[in-house]
């Protein structure tokens, strides 16, 4: 098959297998570039197939030396289609990291049910023991409630009212304005049900109770805060209030875990190119603006740097103490969030139009970026070369 993006809104409809094992290898040799990190032996990672959960998996093994569990919900290639990237993603990281002999094992399902939460703590238990790491780093437009069978989709909306504002269509490298109806009260609960804190803490009372936590448990999810500029679609959007509850949800897990001296954090990280900030209004034009100016100060951070600066400044410095902000955050999205930087984006943002994105953002950046996610746009890949879609998982078979 030749295997070629087709890009339908906001997602690419195929994968390439050899480019996202290259996109796979370049994060795997950058934590290995940066040395051994003294961390986690035993990481469960939910959501571990791409983006910050990924790179955390990556992170874990190739700096920590840690054994790793993944969960994630991919599809598998057949003979019309490719398999999505976080299946190929997934095989070429548990390809590199068995040749290495590292541990690493998968679990393919709905993070959010009941079953899957089972499997996995069969494997740490046979495997493992128990874990001493925890990564929550689920995206997903919709949830169904193990309890109740419940379906819950979230939306993407602002609350109290009408929201207008610029964006870009990337692709056609095209300013618009958009508008957005404000949230109802129904949205705004469902957005929180799907990505707020409830299955993240259901996960750790689970394995609690399987008796799977180690003495001095972590537990980490990840957030995003932003600028002023996009607050009105994200902070005090229903994924604002979706992310308030994570932070809420980590409060709790605080209590729970005193008896085994555990702490839970939320990570807020920089705003990157991932598949769900692609469907975010404002954010596209936002991140290829701050990409350009970063780049220029030398400060721009990949999910592997990010994650990687996570560990290793962050969440295992030879310190006792974890940095937080006053309010209990870990903000590795510091540098994006300097005040220089921010002051040069809010002075840009009303000038920008489609005859000016080139110049004045990084849109070419943030398109090669968003293909990349697919394992397109990789250098050494030959694109037009008949390639096999069908990649086994080496767990999975």
């Amino acid at each position: 098959m030749i295997i070629q993006p087709k890009i339908r809104g906001f997602i690419c409809t195929t994968a390439h297998p050899k480019g996202c094992a290259k996109a796979v290898l370049e994060q795997v040799e950058y934590v290995k570039s940066k040395g051994k990190i003294d961390g986690p032996k035993n990481v469960l990672i939910i959501g571990a197939s791409t983006g910050y959960g990924l790179a955390s998996r990556i992170v874990a093994t190739f700096g920590a030396g840690a054994k790793t569990v993944g969960v994630f919900y991919e599809k598998e290639a057949d003979e019309k289609r490719t398999a999505s990237p976080g299946w190929y993603n997934t095989a070429a990281f548990e390809t590199l990291a068995h040749q290495a002999a590292y541990y690493a094992k998968s679990v393919n399902g709905d993070a959010f049910s009941d079953e899957v939460k089972q499997r996995t703590a069969d494997i740490i238990r046979k495997d493992l023991g128990k874990i001493d790491l925890i990564v929550y780093s689920l995206a997903s437009p919709r949830r169904v409630h193990p309890e109740t069978g419940h379906v819950f989709n979230s939306a993407l909306k602002p609350i109290g009212k009408q929201f207008v504002g610029k964006s870009v269509d990337a692709f056609r490298g095209e300013i618009k304005e958009v508008t957005l109806e404000p949230a109802t009260a129904d949205e705004i609960a469902n957005t929180i049900a799907v990505m707020g804190g409830d299955d993240w803490e259901r996960w750790i009372d689970f394995l609690a109770k399987e008796e799977l936590l180690s003495q001095n448990i972590m537990t980490v999810a990840y957030s995003y805060i932003g600028p002023e500029l996009t607050h009105s679609i994200y902070k005090d959007g229903t994924i604002g209030k979706a992310k308030e509850d994570l932070k809420k949800t980590a409060d709790q897990l605080n209590e729970k875990l005193k008896t085994l001296h555990g702490s839970a954090f939320v990570s807020v990280q920089k705003a990157v190119v991932t598949q769900a900030s692609a469907a975010i209004p404002v954010v596209p034009l936002y991140i290829s603006l701050l990409f350009k100016i970063m780049k220029e100060k030398g400060t721009h951070e990949d999910c592997i740097r990010q994650i990687d600066r996570l560990f290793r400044n962050f969440l295992y410095l030879s310190s006792s103490s974890i940095p937080v902000d006053d309010e209990g955050y870990i903000r590795v999205d510091d540098l994006e969030m300097q005040e220089d930087v921010q002051q040069k984006i809010a002075a840009l943002w009303p000038t920008i139009t489609s005859e000016n994105l080139a110049q004045l953002t990084d849109i070419k950046g943030y398109r090669d970026d968003f293909y990349r996610l697919f394992g397109f746009n990789m250098v050494g890949v030959a694109y037009d070369a008949d390639v096999n879609p069908v990649v086994d998982i080496d767990s999975l078979t």
